[in-house]
């Protein structure tokens, strides 16, 4: 026995010395790493527009100049794709209880790209040109800041007072910021003029390199990274712009190897641009909303006080064959006046789906049918024809977009007659008179990322205002009133959700699409994300992160042992 254990400790020993010498001669298994972005590179972007002047003050009627100026130039506060503040050149900021008090804390790390700091008097400088009825700047936005004081409480710390609470205040912040030591004194009229809106100076992640000329004409902007920007350096050393006057000719210009991205790629060019192989695609909701707007005051056409033809004139309409088909998928089916995906949306809310006999069937309980005479056009009993008159935007997509909706009513009895109108003449001579039946329209709530409908919705503004629908429902109207004032962010959440229900079971006006942006850029352009849009150039949002070049790494990692 003895010899026996001896005998079996022996072959134990000599097991665990195979066993150790076996696991010293493992392999060592190298996991690849991801990419690791390197800085270096010139990116060129095919912008459509032409040039202007690259001051944000002086941009809000050329897209082409804010795409540049959102690189050029830092803002208080920007807005993430769910519609909610994040502090860019603000590092905190305080609310008063009552919502009239703002106090802003800016980071002291920001400077010019000639090396200043930026200061609140850069703020104040910049709200004072915002205020001035000489420059061209939107009436309702002078207005606005007339109100509001603004006070330096010190170099980094700014304070914003209201004459009453106004809860979408921080929407008015997103504005890019100038520099007050380079243009104090500058005359309104001189600040048009002035040589700094061809060689600007701002403080975001790109400064000003240089025009590009051709022929004598402004054909491009040059910007260079920003060493010191203080969330950090971009990755791509270079960023070009070159204007073309349409989305043929940028594409045109992206096969000859020109540029490498495309600002804008419409209906007319998607399918040719579908075919390019190493063109990537960036689709976004953008910030609008197609409807038709229907007169609730109109005293000839008393059907459309009522709700349920209301319902049955939406549930009637294919809106899905009018996005395929006639918006090449550029579009997503709306269910209401907020945006989807936003904090302030309801994912609750109720989704009227297209189905022809349910709709015919909610007019003939509303009392509307088929005269006994015959025709094709339902009436009540009081003899009113279910008729009226649609008017809509003069081009495509409108017109063949009215003549779907015209085809998908007639098939429910109802007679639509269609108009075609120059857009400004459609928006001051019928909807601001309110002298309409039914209009096809296009509401642009760009660089608005607070939803605020009462501008739109309330009944105070059935009279001057842009509740061109003319909807008087007190119990919608006291929702978006206590949202405009209530500062706690769940408070408005649940209005708006309230607000929304209401509107989804009232319909006073038919929502039909939240069109879709598309934004092409070269397979070579790497970390591109884009989330819904507000502004056109928030597709810049992460140009920080984007990247031309790249380096791998590895690391030695044990492998997996096998039971």
């Amino acid at each position: 026995m003895k010899r026996l254990r001896w005998q079996l400790l022996i072959v134990f020993l000599a097991l665990v010395a195979i066993g150790l010498l076996l696991v010293g001669q493992q392999p060592v298994v190298v996991q690849p790493l991801a990419p690791e972005p390197v800085t270096g590179g010139s990116y060129t972007e095919g912008l459509v527009g032409e040039f202007s002047r690259l001051n944000p003050v002086l941009a809000f009627y050329n897209a082409a100049d804010r795409d540049i100026n959102r690189l050029l130039y830092s803002s208080l506060v920007r807005f993430d794709d769910r519609g909610l503040p994040q502090p860019v050149l603000a590092e905190s900021w305080g609310i008063s209880r009552d919502g009239t008090v703002y106090n802003f804390s800016m980071r002291s790390d920001a400077i010019w790209h000639n090396g200043e700091p930026v200061t609140s008097a850069d703020v104040i400088f910049t709200i004072d040109l915002l205020k001035n009825p000489a420059l061209p700047i939107p009436e309702d936005l002078q207005a606005f800041w007339e109100e509001i004081e603004v006070i330096g409480l010190d170099e980094n710390t700014i304070q914003f007072r209201l004459p009453e609470p106004f809860a979408p205040f921080l929407d008015y912040l997103t504005f890019g910021i100038l520099p007050a030591h380079m243009l104090e004194g500058r005359t309104p009229e001189g600040l048009i003029v002035d040589p700094f809106n061809m060689n600007p100076v701002g403080s975001g992640p790109y400064q000003f390199e240089q025009l590009v000329v051709e022929g004598g004409q402004i054909s491009g902007v040059a910007l260079a990274a920003f060493d010191d920007y203080y969330e950090g350096r971009p990755f791509i050393d270079q960023i070009v712009f070159r204007y073309y006057p349409d989305p043929a000719s940028a594409l045109a210009a992206y096969r000859e190897g020109e540029i490498q991205g495309i600002s804008q790629i419409s209906a007319d060019i998607l399918m040719e641009t579908l075919e390019e192989p190493r063109l990537n695609f960036y689709t976004s909701r953008l910030p609008e909303l197609s409807m038709i707007l229907l007169n609730l005051d109109s005293a000839e056409k008393p059907f459309f006080q009522d709700a349920s033809i209301r319902r049955a004139l939406l549930t009637g309409l294919n809106r899905q064959w009018m996005v395929d088909h006639l918006l090449h998928s550029q579009a997503t089916i709306a269910d209401g006046p907020i945006f989807p995906n936003t904090w302030a949306y309801y994912e609750g809310i109720s989704r009227i789906d297209y189905d022809r006999q349910a709709a015919i069937q909610m007019i003939r309980e509303a009392g509307y049918t088929i005269p006994a005479e015959g025709g094709e056009v339902r009436a009540n009993a009081d003899g009113v024809f279910l008729s009226f008159t649609l008017i809509h935007p003069e081009g495509e997509p409108y017109t063949s977009l009215a003549q779907s909706i015209q085809r998908d009513w007639a098939a429910l009895g109802a007679d639509v007659v269609l108009q075609a109108i120059p857009y400004d003449q459609l928006i001051n001579d019928y909807l601001e008179t309110r002298n309409y039946e039914a209009a096809l329209v296009e509401l642009n709530l760009s660089q608005s990322p607070d939803p605020d409908p009462y501008p739109f919705w309330h009944q105070t503004q059935a009279t001057g205002g842009q509740n061109y629908a003319m909807w008087d429902d007190r119990q919608a109207s006291e929702y978006l009133e206590q949202a405009r004032i209530v500062v706690d962010p769940a408070e408005r959440t649940r209005l708006y959700r309230n607000f929304q229900v209401r509107f989804a079971g009232e319909l006073p006006a038919l929502p039909l699409f939240y069109p879709m942006y598309t934004y092409g850029v070269d397979s070579q352009v790497n970390g591109v994300r884009i989330g819904p849009l507000f502004d056109t150039p928030d597709r810049f949002a992460t140009i920080s992160d984007w990247y031309l070049f790249s380096e791998r790494g590895s690391v030695e990692q044990a492998p997996t042992p096998t039971p």
